[in-house]
């Protein structure tokens, strides 16, 4: 099916003797969305056994931990030993007796943490982005090509690829449902999303990575963060195409501007391709405003229309609509990573969600400078959002992070 793989090969299976064995796994970043994602490594095949948890937060490590005993019993093995706490702990777990790693940090991490894996010979899942600024970007590209070297999986948490009706979509595009096309247009518009207020014992660290979605240096804004599903969606139709220039704007409207960190609330932008095509995005996180969560396409025989989880229909010479319940694509993630691992054939999805987090760091480094950017200026840009990961430590200081104002913003 189109788009399910970007990269395959075969690997050692996972097997004893013509037996499954068991897959161990370790789970790095106890939030939401990480104990999420581990639940989901345990549905995806009976003999996965979480071996290894870490986190910088204690109760958030004792939340998940409680709440996976509950649920699988002997299947989590994980005790005092295998129990890391710190900024360092992510090393610990990676370096413990564990086959696969689940990196579910805020994503300013994850390239310092999915290199190490790799080049500990771990499989990975990795939530998107992957990177919050170009130089992590490259770092991450490291990651994907001495992946590739050792055959290890790579799966991302670019979850619309792993929706069988947009698999259906893209493969009907792909093969000519609509002609040719002509333009591409996606919306990410909804509400603001969960804050935690400050309590008197958190530090000025502790109470930003509380609330990481805010904060520039560990989330990237929410173009990078979140509405970046979008712009995956869109590099999925055109093949992961790379743009030449991006044009984007964005600002702070109804979030004040003494809370809730330093990122926008919302954001637009142009993405210019070398034959004069143009694609279109919108994002925006603003409470009382019409959500819309859509990806058109227009060709020169028909058009896509697609509302996420909704509605997915192609009109014009090659009509289709979806009439299938969709599938969890969160969980389909895992169980293709594990069936991955287990029957020896790596799968890789590095070349697009490099592409796709480009995108987006791209986009948001436009509408902060508020300049058109190419591609060869954007991706020799040297600027980092904030310190090296093992640079971080509970004592260290830090320094007041300002809002981007378009026109005296510099790229560097």
């Amino acid at each position: 099916m189109a788009g399910a793989f970007a990269f395959s090969q075969q690997v050692s299976a996972h097997t004893t003797e013509g037996k499954a064995s068991p897959i161990r796994v370790g789970l790095v970043g106890c939030g939401g969305r990480g104990t999420g994602a581990v639940f989901q490594a345990l549905d995806a095949d009976p003999h996965v056994q979480v071996t290894a948890l870490a986190d910088i937060f204690e109760d958030n490590l004792a939340d998940t931990l409680t709440a996976l005993k509950d649920k699988y019993g002997a299947r989590v093995t994980v005790d005092e030993q295998t129990s890391f706490l710190g900024f360092d702990a992510y090393e610990r777990l990676i370096k413990s007796n564990v086959d696969v790693v689940l990196l579910c940090t805020p994503p300013n991490f994850r390239p310092a943490h999915l290199l190490l894996a790799i080049k500990e010979g771990k499989h990975v899942f990795c939530e998107k982005p992957v990177a919050v600024d170009i130089p992590g970007l490259h770092q991450v590209e490291s990651a994907v090509k001495l992946a590739k070297e050792k055959k290890l999986c790579l799966v991302s948490g670019f979850c619309f690829r792993y929706s069988f009706p947009n698999r259906q979509v893209i493969a009907r595009v792909h093969g000519g449902a609509i002609g040719d096309i002509k333009s591409v247009s996606t919306f990410r518009h909804g509400g603001e999303l969960s804050y935690k207020d400050r309590k008197p014992e958190w530090s000025d660290l502790a109470y930003q990575l509380r609330n990481w979605y805010y904060y520039q240096r560990y989330s990237g804004d929410i173009i990078v963060e979140q509405t970046i599903h979008s712009l995956d969606y869109m590099s999925w139709i055109l093949n992961d195409a790379l743009p030449q220039k991006v044009t984007a704007t964005g600002g702070r409207q109804s979030r004040p501007w003494n809370k809730f960190g330093n990122v926008y609330d919302h954001f637009t932008a142009e993405y210019a391709y070398d034959d004069g095509f143009r694609a279109f995005h919108f994002g925006r996180q603003q409470n009382g405003t019409t959500p819309r969560n859509t990806v058109e396409a227009m060709g020169t025989q028909g058009h896509v229309n697609v509302a996420l989880n909704s509605n997915y229909e192609i009109f014009g010479a090659q009509p289709w609509k979806n009439s299938d319940r969709p599938n969890n694509m969160y969980q389909t993630q895992h169980d293709e990573l594990f069936k991955a691992v287990r029957s020896g054939v790596a799968v890789n999805d590095g070349d697009f969600m490099v592409k796709s987090t480009l995108l987006a760091i791209w986009s948001r480094l436009s509408a902060y400078s508020g300049k058109s950017i190419g591609y060869e200026e954007v991706i020799n840009l040297q600027e980092r959002l904030g310190p090296p990961t093992e640079d971080y430590h509970w004592d260290m200081e830090i320094d007041a992070l300002a809002i981007a104002r378009p026109g005296s913003y510099t790229l560097h």
